[in-house]
């Protein structure tokens, strides 16, 4: 039954609410490490070890909670079998060894609790550890004195009862007259419990012994006699049974109460759609089931919780927090794990600090003060808690993805709305522009010559015209681009020669700037729509004309580096905003926010599409000394094979004949 070696598995120490489960912990513990092995800690609670007192069951709790720092497995468990309920948990969990403190001064009618356990699991390894006889200091404290009130209430009912039930016995007979005391016992047991109830019978046993007249009852006669020894048996039966369901009933009172709270939680959270919903629900249902005072602390954006803003609606229940509750609530967020009172983590501490683990990342910590620290360590009052702070997470998760949901559709109809407002524009007044453009153009080359100030006039009138132009081609080209609507025209070409095509559209916008060109000779061929590119490199040159003085110097470089073909356009200007070289591809982004140069910001942005569409990218950057640099790279790949002219000239030769 017993043995002091035990098989490699997983130890189960049964803690029974006594003197000895403070080395049953000890014991298993070094059990588990010797073994290498994981280890539980259960107690299963009845009647019998609530009449230990609530003392006893406080500190068996808390060597729980050691046991769970310890790296233990616990659980408290019900059932009025208490072996029977330790060895079906030992079967689920695969125990293979059990570790119980031994007992003392047990009756010689009870039999030992290590005895119903081996009966209940032959297959467990038993380790009987050595307990103290009589609780020590460190044990749980005496018993407080019972009530008095209970006793006498149950004491008066008795002696009622029999001045009620003593004048009937010239009538009945002495078992019916005993039956109206076991039914005082039966009420007594429900409304005052086990020990006045027991009292009850003993007074009632006596009352029929001592005032029944001699002529009806004699005590020497044996029927008398048994029917008085069922009386007191029954009673004394009747008042354990009815004050054990009392207990039962309690205890489902109080299930039937945690699961109430937790479902009208769950329902009052699942119609929140603000996070300071979740605050004020989460507040006032702590509020309500534990009396608690509660705080939920958020992390920005570095990963550190803010202070708890102040609701004036609920200022009476906000807790107020100090730099060092806020320094362990941050320590409970990044380690995920519980702090604070009644956790092995800060534990005099007056908050209990929660994460609140959602299924995607911690969401923030739960800070809850309660006014009786003992009460965290109850079990089902902490599940019930730790249960809250999930729901609260989950709570706050949501609300955070439907903000998330909220800003993304919010971003697609506005982008939707944008791409349709830039196509119509730009198709109502693509026609007028290029009519303005060309009679703009056929002005400055009349016949005769127009006289200078007027010609002066026509030429600003078919620049503007230009940069009107420009600007809705590119209104029309982002429309197109958003909408998928570009089809790239790729061939295999030189890149010196779109370079060139470029130089001669936009050499008007440079005005007096001198440009250099930078192409080594040998360049491969590169496969590229060339309408598109072109676009890009006028856009280029516009900016460099927008954006630099009027005696800047443009360079155009190409190179083949890396198996990529490299096109960049310098100048020796202000070069770019500091920190805003990537920002200055995104759409209605312009270099000088307040400006009087012209444009919407669309320029670089089509760039960089047309760029990434050929399978290329597309950076800006400073130069060393001054003036800033666009560079976009465009793959080389693999082009075809030229003819062989001698193959080409023998098959022409041949053709003619």
């Amino acid at each position: 039954m017993q043995s002091s070696e035990s098989k490699t598995g997983t130890v189960l120490a049964v803690l029974r609410a006594d003197a000895g489960d403070e080395a049953t912990v000890a014991a298993a513990a070094r059990l588990a490490a010797l073994c290498g092995a994981p280890w539980h800690a259960i107690l299963v609670e009845n009647a019998h070890t609530r009449r230990r007192g609530e003392a006893a069951r406080l500190r068996t709790l808390e060597l729980l909670r050691h046991a769970h720092a310890r790296g233990a497995v616990t659980a408290v468990l019900e059932g009025r079998d208490a072996p029977a309920v330790g060895a079906a948990y030992a079967r689920r969990h695969g125990c293979t060894t059990a570790v119980l403190a031994r007992e003392h001064g047990t009756a010689w009618w009870h039999v030992p609790f290590v005895r119903r356990l081996a009966q209940a699991a032959p297959e467990l390894d038993l380790v009987d550890v050595a307990a103290p006889s009589t609780p020590s200091v460190a044990g749980p404290p005496a018993r407080a004195r019972p009530a008095p009130r209970p006793y006498l209430a149950a004491t008066g009912a008795s002696l009622a009862t029999a001045g009620v039930a003593l004048p009937l016995l010239p009538l009945l007979d002495v078992a019916n007259v005993a039956m109206l005391f076991l039914l005082t016992v039966v009420l007594v047991a429900i409304r005052l419990g086990r020990g006045p109830a027991i009292l009850a019978t003993l007074v009632g046993f006596c009352s029929l012994v001592i005032a029944a007249p001699r002529r009806q009852y004699d005590v020497s006669e044996f029927k008398y006699a048994v029917a008085l020894a069922v009386m007191l048996a029954v009673g004394w039966i009747t008042a354990r049974l009815t004050s054990d369901l009392r207990e039962q009933a309690e205890s489902a009172t109080g299930r039937e109460a945690r699961t109430r709270a937790l479902y009208e939680f769950a329902r009052a959270l699942s119609v929140a759609l603000q996070t300071e919903q979740v605050f004020e629900i989460t507040r006032r249902f702590l509020a309500r089931t534990f009396d608690a005072r509660a705080a939920i602390l958020l992390p920005d954006d570095a990963g550190r919780l803010r202070w708890p803003v102040a609701d004036p609606a609920s200022e009476e229940r906000a807790p107020v927090l100090s730099v060092l509750d806020m320094a362990a609530a941050q320590w409970a967020f990044d380690h995920g794990a519980p702090a604070g009172a009644g956790t092995p983590t800060l534990p005099s501490n007056p908050y209990l600090y929660l994460p609140l683990l959602a299924p995607m990342r911690s969401r923030g910590v739960l800070a809850v003060r309660v006014p009786d620290v003992a009460a965290l360590l109850v079990p089902e009052r902490r599940e019930l808690l730790d249960a809250f702070a999930a729901l609260a997470a989950i709570a706050v998760e949501r609300v955070h993805y439907v903000d998330v949901a909220q800003d993304a559709v919010v971003r697609m109809e506005g982008e939707r709305l944008r791409n349709s407002l830039l196509a119509a524009l730009s198709h109502d007044l693509r026609t007028p522009l290029t009519s303005l453009v060309g009679l703009s153009e056929s002005l400055t080359l009349s016949r005769p010559a127009l006289a200078a100030a007027q010609m002066e006039l026509a030429n600003a009138l078919r620049d503007e015209a230009r940069r009107m132009s420009t600007l809705v081609a590119n209104l029309l080209d982002m429309a197109r681009i958003q909408s998928g609507g570009v089809k790239l025209n790729l061939e295999w070409q030189l890149v010196e020669e779109t370079i060139g095509s470029a130089l001669r559209a936009c050499r008007w916008q440079l005005g007096g700037r001198s440009v250099d060109t930078h192409i080594p000779r040998g360049l491969p061929l590169v496969r590229f729509d060339a309408a598109l590119l072109e676009r890009v490199l006028c856009n280029l040159l516009e900016n460099a004309g927008k954006y630099t003085p009027p005696d800047a110097h443009v360079t155009i470089a190409a190179r083949a580096e890396e198996g990529m073909l490299v096109v960049a356009v310098c100048d020796n200007g202000q070069g770019l905003p500091a920190g805003r070289a990537d920002a200055l591809f995104e759409k209605f982004v312009r270099g000088r926010q307040e400006s009087s140069i012209s444009g919407v910001g669309l320029g670089l942005a089509i760039c960089r599409a047309i760029v990434e569409a050929h399978g290329g990218r597309m950076r800006a950057f400073n130069l060393p000394d001054s003036g800033a640099c666009f560079e976009l790279r465009l793959p080389l790949g693999e082009p075809p094979p030229l003819p062989d002219p001698e193959h080409h000239h023998h098959f022409t030769d041949q053709h003619e004949h």
